[in-house]
């Protein structure tokens, strides 16, 4: 490459600043949505998308951040249908204001970040496969995410929701160290986990339906306890979980949330809430106010 070739002054110790690209589907979106950003107009738009495209949403975000601040755009929503494969860090850094879907599948770190804002991943309406048996995201989505929603109708890979401190997802399974080191937020988990579920978990709450009955083998026993909210007093958790199941299914059309909630009271008894040894159940539905 030559000295200088896309980048630009004001990097650290000797290098140079890495410029933008000034072509791909980012810097399309960049251009599109100039005056809609600019203006807080809101808005519809669809584009396809594949696995090249990566970061999609981060600069969007970083704009509306600039211009309106973290929550600006949140009563005018800009809404993003996108469809093919989405490359790594799809919703990376999401503000407030941005609502991205996607119909196909996306590669790792969906959501790292993300701030707020709403990611939605569902299967090709064509698709011969049945989804809640199948991947749909990457590894290591929803890393250090503060806020937001992720509704996913599949499975998440690895070290899904590590660090997340805010977010709120459904996902319809996931690999192993799901939930490590979470310190807040909500995430429901409607399918197998892999093991060592919630190492370090010391804050938020996650659902966990255990067709298998083998839960209770797949998380880390160290700072975490998980009950069955089919009990007396776990009124609050069994509306929450309810809610949250009518979200995903509207948001993916996701069959098998749906076939839950239609026989809700053959599965009560087979989902887990997990929560933090340290935390009471009082404080807990506090958590779920917050949430709300």
């Amino acid at each position: 490459m030559l000295a200088g070739a896309g980048l630009a002054h004001g990097g650290h110790c000797g290098a140079p600043r890495l410029a933008a690209s000034t072509d791909g589907l980012a810097a399309e979106l960049d251009a599109d949505l100039d005056l809609v950003l600019t203006h807080a107009l809101g808005g519809s738009f669809a584009y396809p998308i594949r696995n090249t495209d990566r970061s999609i949403g981060a600069r969007l975000s970083g704009r509306i951040a600039r211009l309106h601040g973290d929550h600006g755009m949140r009563d005018a929503p800009i809404d993003l249908q996108f469809t093919g494969s989405a490359g790594q860090s799809f919703g990376a850094f999401l503000a407030s204001g941005l609502r991205l879907a996607l119909e196909g599948e996306a590669n790792d770190y969906v959501g790292k970040g993300m701030a707020g804002g709403r990611i939605v991943i569902r299967p090709p309406r064509d698709a011969q496969y049945v989804a809640c048996d199948t991947p749909i995201l990457g590894n290591t989505c929803l890393y250090g995410a503060t806020g937001g929603e992720l509704y996913a109708a599949g499975h998440a890979g690895e070290r899904f929701a590590v660090r997340n401190s805010g977010a709120i997802a459904v996902v319809e399974g996931v690999g192993d160290h799901c939930c490590e080191y979470m310190t807040g937020g909500v995430v429901a988990v409607l399918g197998r986990t892999g093991l060592n579920f919630g190492a370090g978990f010391t804050g938020g709450v996650a659902y966990v339906l255990d067709l298998d009955r083998d839960f209770v083998d797949r998380y880390n026993h160290e700072l975490i306890d998980i009950l069955r909210i089919n009990n007396e007093g776990f009124e609050a958790h069994r509306s929450h979980l309810t809610d949250l199941l009518e979200t995903h299914v509207a948001q993916t059309g996701s069959v098998f949330a749906q076939r839950i909630l239609d026989d809700f009271r053959d599965f009560l008894g087979k989902f887990w809430l997990v929560k933090p040894k340290a935390a009471s159940l009082e404080s807990l539905v506090e958590t779920l106010r917050r949430a709300a």
